[in-house]
């Protein structure tokens, strides 16, 4: 079976030839330079209404390299490139997508409620780093009972390594880790496995090399709104029609083309749209009239804003990344409580309880971390598979100044009982890389920019840590890993050999076992529309939490968070399915707790 997604910009081959279009409403000229060395041409591009330029020509095949000179400057690479014959600064190639033989046509993707999520880097998932190693690793990941990944972002990005939120071609697999072809091979064999892929896609900023943007299409951003990478991408002033077009047609294109099963739409707080219709709803809406009206299409968002009203309405995204639930969970189990996690270190059973049973610990009370700013909005009405709560993710291990996971911070008996709080609960519970099998490795901040930019980017990281008691001492700062430096990339990288020894392989049999459970016990429960839930406190460490599930069926846990031995916490009825530490019915050991199950 054949794929392609029909844009009405880039480059698309044709019968005999190919038609390049791009909108360049700053710029009196536009010239297609075509091919390389002594076989290169230049070819004067039309202007359009609008801005726009355009070109077709024959004989063009799969493989050419293409690039445009505007108003007589250097070759700019084409905004919506789908591969880079180099990096991000040099010229496009022609891409043909049916030259791709997909293998998935019965693939249709799985409803939400079966979603159990897990966020790999593929530049540090396996030693190679690549679209084709990381298919090695799949059938782990499908034994362990993962039903979906979350793959960072693989946009075009400057050098060779990166998180992925400093892309500058949107369209375009990074070349570093294959391409368009091999990243397409990963994911159908993801589908034959029974897994959703979900890709990370940034639509709020572009990274600090290789974005042109500004030479030839101004209009591209919106000086009216001021955020940390500069003018606002222009989604709400004059001009951006064509903006918001291609931001619908890159979530498209990922999704059509590459038989995606849905989006994590990064920092959706960062978007700045003052417009009617926020993009974000735009984009929705085209998923679901497109791919969502024959498969599952899954929207997942990141925003610090906790606004709920994403989660319903005219967006009715799948589901939001739980902060709150990590942030008291974490507080519990490490007990730190520097910078954000202050907010939560009063009453962090209550917080996690409310997030565990309404979603966000915050549903517009002032936080102590953005005073006099109320937070959030009211979400006890949403379903709990609204919200993805996580122990780990990308930016809590890797926002650490030494990238440390918790498995080095929290006690055992902790951890243990804040991992089946998160695999057990109805919500869409996320993992880590790694995080299944307590890896040792860390996960660092690391990009490959160079001169001014790179002094710039190490200067920043180690400045942004002053204010913590442990890196106040200049000398202690100095101790950060260097984000530019060649080993913090492979630092990063997991050691899979880790996950059959000793205290790794134990944890990763009690993520099996849980998730097994889950499975068993919690998931076929999940479809339906009675979704309640309501959760109490017993002094400042005992929690309970009781919901109602979607076909009626009613889970409970009961839980002590301390290290000290609880009594009177409510009895919880129904069949046992899990106890994690020393639970018993009268009274409760350190750091333990019991799940049951009242089938309907």
């Amino acid at each position: 079976m054949k794929r392609a997604h029909a844009m009405p910009f880039g480059a698309a081959l044709d019968e005999g030839g190919a038609r390049f279009r791009l909108w360049a409403p700053g710029s009196r000229e536009v010239a297609l330079v075509l091919g390389e060395a002594s076989a290169r041409r230049e070819i004067p591009m039309r202007p359009e209404p609008g801005g726009w330029h355009a070109a077709r020509v024959e004989g063009v095949r799969a493989g050419t390299p293409y690039a445009y000179r505007v108003d007589e400057g250097e070759p700019v690479p084409d905004p919506a490139s789908r591969a880079q014959r180099d990096d991000v600064n040099g010229p496009s190639l022609v891409v043909d997508p049916r030259d791709f033989d997909w293998t998935d046509d019965a693939w249709r993707g799985r409803p939400w409620r079966e979603a159990v999520v897990y966020e790999l880097h593929i530049g540090t998932f396996t030693p190679e780093g690549t679209f084709r190693s990381a298919e090695s690793r799949l059938d782990d990941l499908a034994a362990l009972g993962v039903t979906a990944l979350e793959v960072m972002p693989v946009a075009d990005f400057a050098g060779r390594r990166n998180w992925g939120y400093d892309g500058a071609l949107p369209f375009a697999p990074d070349r570093a880790y294959g391409t368009p072809g091999d990243f397409k091979h990963f994911i159908a064999a993801a589908h034959a496995r029974g897994l959703m892929v979900l890709l990370d896609v940034v639509y709020n900023h572009f990274g600090p090399e290789g974005n042109h943007l500004h030479r030839y299409a101004p209009q591209f951003f919106n000086p009216a709104h001021h955020t940390p990478w500069g003018a606002a991408i222009n989604f709400d002033g004059e001009h951006a029609g064509p903006v918001r077009e291609f931001y619908v047609h890159n979530a498209l294109y990922w999704v059509e083309e590459f038989h995606l099963d849905g989006l994590r739409l990064d920092a959706v707080h960062a978007i700045a749209d003052d417009s009617p219709t926020h993009i974000v709803a735009d984009i929705a809406r085209a998923l679901a009239a497109g791919p969502g009206r024959e498969r599952h299409v899954h929207l997942v968002l990141e925003n610090d804003r906790n606004q709920s009203r994403f989660l319903r309405g005219e967006v009715r995204a799948s589901a939001q990344w739980n902060d709150d639930w990590h942030h008291a969970a974490h507080v519990l189990a490490t007990g730190e409580s520097d910078g954000y996690y202050g907010a939560y270190a009063a009453r962090p059973v209550a917080r996690l309880g409310r997030a565990l049973a309404e979603g966000f610990a915050w549903q517009g009370e002032p936080s102590p971390f953005h005073p006099g700013e109320a937070r959030g909005e009211p979400s006890a009405d949403l379903p709990p598979l609204a919200f993805m709560p996580f122990l780990q993710n990308h930016d809590q291990v890797g926002n650490r100044a030494l990238g440390e996971r918790i498995a080095a911070l929290a006690d055992p008996r902790a951890l243990e009982l804040a991992t089946a709080a998160l695999l057990l609960a109805p919500s869409i519970p996320l993992l880590f890389m790694g995080e299944e099998f307590a890896a040792s490795t860390p996960f660092l901040y690391f990009c490959d920019f160079h001169d001014d930019l790179a002094r710039a980017v190490r200067e920043g990281r180690r400045r942004e840590f002053a204010a913590f008691e442990r890196f106040r001492d200049p000398a202690a700062r100095e101790r950060i890993p260097d984000p530019g430096a060649p080993e913090t990339f492979a630092r990063s990288k997991l050691r899979w050999e880790e996950a059959g020894e000793g205290a790794h392989a134990r944890r990763l049999a009690l993520y099996r076992d849980l998730l097994g459970k889950r499975a068993r016990f919690v998931a076929p429960h999940l479809a339906g529309e009675r979704f309640a839930a309501r959760f109490e406190t017993v002094g400042d460490a005992g929690l309970a939490v009781d919901w109602t599930l979607g076909d009626g069926a009613r889970l409970h846990l009961r839980a002590n968070f301390s290290g000290g031995t609880l009594r009177g916490i409510p009895a919880a009825a129904g069949e046992r399915i899990h106890v994690a530490g020393e639970a018993g019915d009268a009274a409760f050991g350190p750091w333990s707790g019991a799940w049951s199950l009242e089938a309907r």
